[in-house]
């Protein structure tokens, strides 16, 4: 795999006088956060610094990398990743095997939750079961959509052999399954839990480090604290705070005023802010993601016409958008595939900005008149996309230009993911982290529409049954799903990535996107902090962390 390469620098950039200022409007509250750095021998209070709340603590009903950094703390999964890298590690499972459609795995013992209670091969079967399971008495009817592409679309059994051995039969073989597990999706809850009397939106019962303290909705604070009876290493501080300050420069401030350890989401403005100051710096990691716009063809018919789509991405300017308003934390995106990832198509390009050529294709097209949409954005700094609102405002400027009439819907970030999960938006701004280090999450999980399509369509309605609604797009193109299909099921990574290639071929030429951009993973980081990994994948890893 090629993107295990991440590496961390000091930062230093931002000279562009275009760069924006993002407009976001969320505020948060650091009132009654008692400071608290280490003294170097251990101990002390983290302070975490974020754009926006966790709308839940339940890693079975989100999408939302928020709640995941703060899950990550509480739960443990049955393999992870390496801090920093795209490597698999022990977890739960000391050991494991996949010979096709057959995976042994044994686990950990010793292992108990913050409730006391051991952990045995029974917990992840009833985490499985309330994932995906309808025959289950505890089926989580509101599960994301996380369920069937993480496991429910894969396992066909699961047994216990004892209590620390479990042995999982697939429903094909599927070379993704094993980093799959390693998602915070697939995190291993409490059996107790799950059938007792325990509100998972509200409370965290898991074997990782850190346990829950407190959750303070009212002031976007949640509280963390050292698990003593924690298996593996660390945790290295007392406590953990995540705290929430939506604007991106209140938030660097507070990094600069030593009111905060780490930071995230900084936009170039930001960047520059911590860059020239004492105290803190801004330190990056290759990032494993992509920013896009998305085509509801399931909602607006202009949409479901290739000529439109590859109208309006000659239409926005991609380019601008990366060197002035994302200058020096993104590239320009050409296909749905990272570039550090096996299967990114190194021979294709983005779409030029091209006004005359969108003109004519929308003329081709029999919209010459133009049409109007609605896009829906977050108004939160994302990795991915640092500043949403600047670049909403440069789409509906240059769409203007070819006649279509664009309205921008900015939303809080919870709200904007119910929205566009429910399939409401006509286009909306999107982006993507990896889960697992491999291109099946980002060709299946966003692109496939892992349903019944009608023939001869190459869209799917919203409503269709078991619809994956994290396809944005409702794109459902048969040739792009047979080839994504068979990468999955072969094993030599070789030819997976010829396939998955030939699959990031088809989506350039299609557009069922408008790709934007690929993004440096940025943190502002305090002095006194040590230890501290960025990873694209898992984490964030703040067990290790240490303060000074």
């Amino acid at each position: 795999m090629d993107g295990d390469d991440s590496h961390v620098s000091r930062r230093s950039f931002l000279k562009s006088a275009g760069a924006a200022t993002v407009a976001t409007t969320a505020t948060g509250s650091m009132a009654g956060c008692l400071g608290g750095g280490g003294d170097g021998d251990g101990g002390g209070t983290l302070r975490y610094g974020r754009s926006a709340h966790s709308d839940s603590l339940d890693p079975q009903n989100t999408t939302s990398g928020e709640v995941a950094k703060v899950t990550n703390q509480a739960y443990e999964g049955l393999v992870d990743f390496q801090p920093g890298e795209a490597t698999l590690t022990e977890s739960l499972a000391t050991d494991w095997t996949m010979e096709g459609e057959n995976v042994t795995l044994t686990l950990r013992e010793g292992v108990t939750f913050h409730d006391g209670s051991d952990f045995t091969a029974d917990d992840f079967i009833a985490t499985y079961r309330r994932f995906v399971d309808e025959d289950y008495e505890y089926y989580f009817e509101d599960a994301s959509s996380y369920g069937p592409f993480t496991l429910g679309n894969w396992i066909d059994s699961v047994e216990k052999n004892g209590d620390y051995e479990l042995n999982v039969t697939l429903t094909q073989p599927y070379a993704p399954f094993l980093r799959n597990l390693a998602m915070f999706a697939a995190v291993v809850l409490s059996q107790d839990a799950i059938e007792g009397d325990v509100d998972l939106d509200q409370e965290m019962i898991g074997t990782g480090p850190f346990e829950l303290g407190e959750l303070d909705d009212a002031n976007n604070r949640i509280q963390l604290t050292a698990y003593d009876d924690y298996w593996g290493d660390g945790p290295t501080v007392d406590e953990v705070l995540f705290l929430t300050r939506g604007q991106n420069s209140t938030r660097a401030q507070a990094l600069l005023e030593d009111e905060l350890e780490i930071i995230d989401g900084l936009d170039p403005d930001t960047i520059e802010q911590i860059d020239g100051a004492d105290g803190a710096e801004a330190q990056s990691a290759e990032g494993i993601n992509i920013g896009y716009m998305s085509f509801n063809m399931s909602r607006v018919e202009e949409f479901r016409d290739r000529q439109v789509r590859q109208a309006i991405s000659y239409a926005i300017d991609t380019q601008a958008i990366v060197e002035n308003i994302y200058s020096g934390v993104a590239t320009q995106a050409d296909q749905p595939i990272p570039p550090a990832l096996f299967g990114h198509n190194d021979d294709l390009s983005p779409y030029p900005y091209d006004p005359e050529q969108a003109q004519t294709l929308l003329e081709e097209a029999g919209y010459g008149d133009g049409f109007a949409f609605e896009l829906t954005t977050f108004q939160n700094a994302r990795g991915y996309n640092p500043a949403p609102l600047p670049t909403a405002e440069t789409i509906r400027t240059n769409l203007a230009d070819i006649g279509i009439e664009v309205t921008i819907d900015d939303r809080q970030f919870s709200d904007y993911l119910t929205y566009t999960s429910e399939g409401r938006h006509d286009a909306s701004l999107a982006g993507w982290y990896t889960d697992n280090a491999d291109p099946d999450n980002f060709c299946y999980v966003l692109l496939h529409p892992q349903t019944d399509v009608p023939e001869g369509q190459d869209w799917v309605s919203w409503d269709t049954e078991g619809y994956n609604t994290s396809n944005r797009s409702a794109w459902a193109n048969q040739e792009y799903m047979s080839v994504v299909e068979e990468a999955q099921q072969v094993a030599d990574q070789e030819e997976r990535a010829t396939l998955y290639s030939e699959a990031a071929s088809i989506a350039n030429e299609e557009a069922p996107w408008v790709y934007i951009d690929y993004a440096d993973e940025v943190r502002g980081v305090s002095n006194r902090v040590s230890n501290y990994t960025i990873s694209a994948i898992g984490g964030p890893f703040l067990h290790l962390v240490e303060l000074e």
